[in-house]
């Protein structure tokens, strides 16, 4: 047999005392021990991240291009505003009310021009809006796999068409088969202040239809069908990002393509619709060659858009701008600065409405 004492001496060579183990007060030292490290709260890390070069260099790229757009921007503002000055402290205020324009031998403003750029503009849209929802629903609800491509492809290239072929378009042919269409919205609704023509009885046999060319509506249609392809592809963007979840769900509880479309697709793109449309307002403010080729010129306010003649700020300063005195030049900057600032003002309300869209959320069924 051991004796107790080699079994102690035993225990304490191996480290563990054995009245530690065994007495009251080993125990109650063990469990205080047991407490504390229980109660212990380790030291809080701070965790850096070490940026690799090659995110460095993306990071200097992507705030270098940021800077440089801001910088242009404001060089731009900047410099209508210094060579518009000259006209604006001679005009004042009044640059906003006159409609003529004569900077060099009487009084010249803007007015005539905004009104004449706010209806084109008008036209354009409701030509714009309609196909470009229907255009992005078809593709992106309706057409085939093979058949999307394609049309996706006709509509970049639609885009990419210059201006002055689709104004070349509008003044040979375009606006003289919608000359019927427009006569006959006169006569059946010249009721109506924006589709009254001055002049002209209904069912008058002498009547020609030059007295509804070169309009504001003629030149609407075709800015209209220049803003269509802008508008839509921002819109089938987003309809084709709609959460396939909600449209299961949709089509699970008996609803029908189009029930699908009004309940899931049309609430998800709500936004890009509206954004869509703006960021074709803004393109069609400052439309130039093709509203040149098809405009007739007149500096008054003209508030029909089917009678002939019209104007807009940015076919005023192609017009005048090779001919216009030192001074006419800053008159015509000084149209240029508003024309600016109103489409700077417009794309950055359709940037925002575009941001808070529903744009690429996903589904949490």
């Amino acid at each position: 047999m051991v004796s107790d004492d080699s079994s102690s001496d035993g225990l304490a060579a191996l480290g563990h005392p054995a009245d530690d183990a065994t007495s009251p007060g080993g125990r109650q030292g063990q469990g205080q021990g047991r407490g504390q490290d229980r109660v212990r709260v380790p030291a809080k890390r701070n965790l850096t991240s070490k940026l690799s070069p090659s995110d460095l260099i993306f990071r200097a790229i992507a705030r270098g291009g940021g800077s440089v757009v801001l910088i242009i921007m404001i060089l731009v503002g900047t410099f209508l505003g210094f060579r518009a000055w000259q006209a604006l402290h001679k005009a004042g205020w009044s640059f906003l009310t006159t409609q003529t324009w004569n900077p060099n031998g009487g009084g010249f403003g803007i007015a005539a021009l905004m009104v004449g750029t706010a209806l084109i503009a008008l036209v354009a849209l409701v030509v714009a809006v309609p196909l470009s929802v229907g255009t992005a629903l078809y593709i992106s609800e309706y057409a085939p796999r093979r058949i999307q491509r394609l049309m996706v492809s006709a509509i970049d290239l639609m885009a990419a068409v210059p201006s002055i072929i689709f104004g070349l378009w509008g003044f040979v042919l375009l606006q003289w088969k919608a000359a019927p269409l427009a006569k006959w919205l006169s006569d059946w609704f010249s009721w109506f202040p924006l589709f009254h023509v001055s002049g002209v009885q209904r069912d008058d046999p002498l009547a020609s239809l030059t007295t509804y060319t070169s309009s504001s509506f003629a030149a609407g249609l075709v800015v209209g069908l220049m803003i269509t392809p802008i508008a839509g592809s921002v819109m089938r963007e987003a309809f084709s990002q709609a959460p396939i979840g909600e449209r299961e769900g949709a089509y699970a509880l008996g609803a029908t393509r189009w029930g699908m479309i009004r309940a899931v697709v049309l609430p998800f793109g709500k936004g890009a619709m509206v954004g869509g449309t703006m960021l074709g307002l803004g393109r069609a403010l400052g439309e130039t060659m093709a509203v040149v080729l098809i405009i007739s010129p007149v500096y008054a306010i003209q508030p029909n858009i089917l009678q002939h003649g019209t104007s807009s700020v940015s076919s005023l300063i192609a017009l005048e701008y090779s001919e216009s005195t030192p001074f006419g030049i800053s008159a015509l900057f000084a149209a240029g600065l508003a024309l600016f600032a109103i489409t700077l003002l417009v794309n950055f309300i359709a940037a925002r409405i575009v941001g808070r869209s529903r744009t690429g959320a996903v589904s949490e069924a």
